[in-house]
């Protein structure tokens, strides 16, 4: 039952850093990437789909992003999508692929992705602490009805105490890491 519990807890945790990865990825740093765009939620034929379902990507250049629709008609609707989001960037089209220009970051902006990022990375801890208390309550239940000991409880919080500060340290790697991306010039 406690190996049960902690596996179980320690995949949730792994979980919850790969997410908080994952949003540090979606973050600009002066370079075009598609994981700025293939979350975009883009209106297709009544429905709201990932853009990463109904396009291509490409990165010619630095600063460019090139969106290939496999369907020509869904243009104007993944254009609409990329002006309605926060990217800041306005989206060209030839009748065939969708081109976005990044423009250099400013001083401001970098500091104002390093809030965001630090925001991300605190959100992502308290998930790893929540699934850390969510464990630790099933595991006194266990105690309560006299499945574990007192002494078995004792060494299984201490593991999971362990994983918890392993996950968190790897988010917090991660956001040195991205902060030091995002200050470079």
């Amino acid at each position: 039952m406690i190996e049960e519990t902690i596996s179980e807890t320690r995949d949730k945790m792994r979980k919850a850093v790969e997410h908080t990865l994952s949003e540090f990825g979606s973050l600009r740093t002066g370079r075009a990437s598609p994981a700025f765009v293939e979350k975009l939620s883009v209106d297709y034929y009544g429905s709201e789909v990932p853009l990463q379902q109904i396009a291509g990507f490409s990165v010619p250049e630095a600063r460019m992003l090139v969106i290939q629709p496999y369907d020509a008609s869904s243009i104007k609707a993944i254009e609409k999508a990329i002006q309605n989001s926060d990217l800041g960037v306005n989206p060209s089209n030839d009748g065939k692929v969708i081109r976005l220009s990044f423009p250099p970051l400013t001083a401001e902006r970098r500091k104002d992705y390093v809030k965001m990022v630090k925001n991300m990375a605190e959100e992502g801890r308290v998930a790893v602490r929540n699934q850390r208390r969510a464990a630790r309550h099933d595991l006194e239940a266990l105690e309560k009805d006299g499945e574990i000991s007192a002494d078995e409880l004792e060494r299984a919080e201490k593991d999971l105490e362990k994983i918890t500060h392993a996950q968190i340290a790897e988010i917090d790697t991660a956001l040195e890491h991205k902060e030091k991306e995002l200050l470079e010039v």
